[in-house]
């Protein structure tokens, strides 16, 4: 059996119940060959010298985990800079939150060819390749560049943004071009497959050949859709664990004259907080039998507070949170309750099964698996309703939730209006189609068809 060699920005133990369900799944993968899990070690140093990092190997179980540190300019050109300020807001359709430096890309190759230098002594030639996210799309070609023969597939977790969008890049041919040196190149979703072949037959002429094999620059590479899912057991467990009975337990006590609305998210400009604030005020508006029976829960945890993107959207919202409270609310009741702090992920399926209503409302997202862990957390005698974002990559697959337009501020409170009325045996029957799906396509199942096709590109 080929070992697997796992790329990420940053990586986890696999061993630790807190890694998290992908953690969990790749784990699994690494384990079974004895792999290799390679990325930054999350360490900066001041004094460091750009493309240059001193490399930590360590064992975790059966798992070699190889991990590098980055210098302070590396750091700020290649993460903050480059990833988190060119190509997360681009890829999230948000030019206007762009920051074009022209140096951020030289230190996100600096970065990438670092990558590449400090891993291929790591290699061995049957070795099966799996580079993840968008930190890293051009790691293959350095690699290539470096004489590395083995398969190699990349997997995107954020979504690819029309063509015209994507050409607002600078370089952003060369961007594309380094993913012609993949073997398999994974997709969240069919519409952001159609949104990359598009923009490689615009920009390049690229030819469409049978097997979802795409031709272009003098390179054929598959391009298909694998859209991730969840560890349905080890969240079904996190939820009947202790302490997310003991949160369900609480919020229903505390909230028992209550209709309870949740939403769970990082405080990001991609999320829509603000979108559904303001539909909730509009609830409140147009369907006042609301008032006083109804609780928006709103927590979004802090995330990048030093871009100014986001101390700006942390601004917006609590100033959205405070009118509502302050229009609606009562000395009994208050409309809002806004949380700005991270919660333990053991407490989040008891926040879920305590909500009638779940809010997954992003202006787009690659997949978001808050969606579907909504749902699993759900009682099956009496679930909640998933409100759902049509451009979450979660929407191509959950059908049955309540799919709403969240620019659309009334269309999206008479949705939740409606999810709120909705009859029982309407809500089972959703959930009980939604529980089908998330089942048969989690994140085992993920993994083994990414890696099965990737076994078969690289034939």
């Amino acid at each position: 059996m080929s070992r697997l060699v796992v790329i990420s920005n940053r990586l986890a133990d696999p061993r630790k119940p807190a890694a998290g369900g992908l953690a969990v799944a790749l784990g699994d993968a690494l384990s079974q060959t004895g792999g290799l899990w390679f990325g930054w070690s999350g360490n900066i140093t001041e004094d460091g010298t750009p493309g240059e990092g001193d490399l930590r190997v360590r064992q975790a179980g059966a798992v070699t985990l190889a991990t590098v540190d980055l210098s302070r300019e590396d750091h700020d050109s290649y993460y903050l800079g480059y990833s988190n300020s060119v190509l997360w807001p681009v890829f999230h359709y948000r030019l206007d939150l762009a920051d074009f430096n022209a140096s951020y890309i030289a230190g996100y190759r600096r970065v990438n060819q670092m990558y590449a230098r400090k891993l291929l002594p790591l290699l061995k030639n049957d070795d099966i390749i799996w580079v993840h996210d968008y930190h890293l799309i051009p790691l293959a070609a350095e690699l290539r560049a470096m004489g590395c023969k083995q398969r190699i597939g990349f997997f995107l977790h954020i979504p690819v943004p029309p063509p015209l969008i994507m050409a607002a890049i600078p370089q952003h041919e060369w961007l594309m071009r380094s993913l012609f040196a993949y073997d398999l190149v994974g997709l969240q979703s069919e519409c952001d497959v159609a949104h990359f072949t598009r923009y490689v037959r615009n920009e390049a002429s690229a030819e469409e050949l049978e097997d979802s094999r795409v031709r272009a620059f003098g390179a054929t590479v598959v391009v298909r859709a694998f859209p991730i899912g969840i560890d349905v057991d080890e969240f079904t467990r996190l939820a009947n664990a202790p302490e997310a009975v003991e949160t369900c337990e609480r919020m229903r006590e505390e909230y028992s004259r209550r209709r309870l609305l949740m939403g769970v998210d990082r405080l990001d400009y991609s999320k829509g907080l603000p979108h559904r604030v303001r539909a909730y005020r509009e609830l409140l508006d147009r369907y006042p039998e609301n008032r006083k029976s109804a609780t928006l829960i709103m927590i979004a945890s802090p995330s990048r507070d030093d871009v100014n993107a986001y101390s700006d959207l942390r601004q917006e919202l609590e100033g959205l949170c405070g009118a509502v409270n302050g229009d609606y609310g009562e000395l009994d009741w208050m409309p809002v309750r806004y949380i700005h702090r991270m919660v333990a992920r053991k407490r989040v399926p008891g926040l879920c099964r305590a909500a009638s209503v779940g809010l997954v409302t992003p202006l787009r997202d690659g997949m978001n698996l808050v969606a579907k862990e909504y749902v699993v957390a759900q009682d099956p005698e009496d679930p909640g309703v998933l409100v759902l974002s049509r451009f979450a990559g979660a929407a191509e697959q959950l059908k049955e939730a309540l799919l709403v337009n969240p620019y659309d501020t009334q269309g999206m409170a008479d949705s939740i209006q409606q999810a709120l009325q909705m009859p029982l045996a309407e809500r089972q029957e959703r959930h009980q189609k939604l529980m089908a799906g998330i089942r048969e396509h989690d994140v085992h199942w993920w993994r083994r068809e990414f890696l099965g096709a990737l076994e078969t590109a690289g034939a």
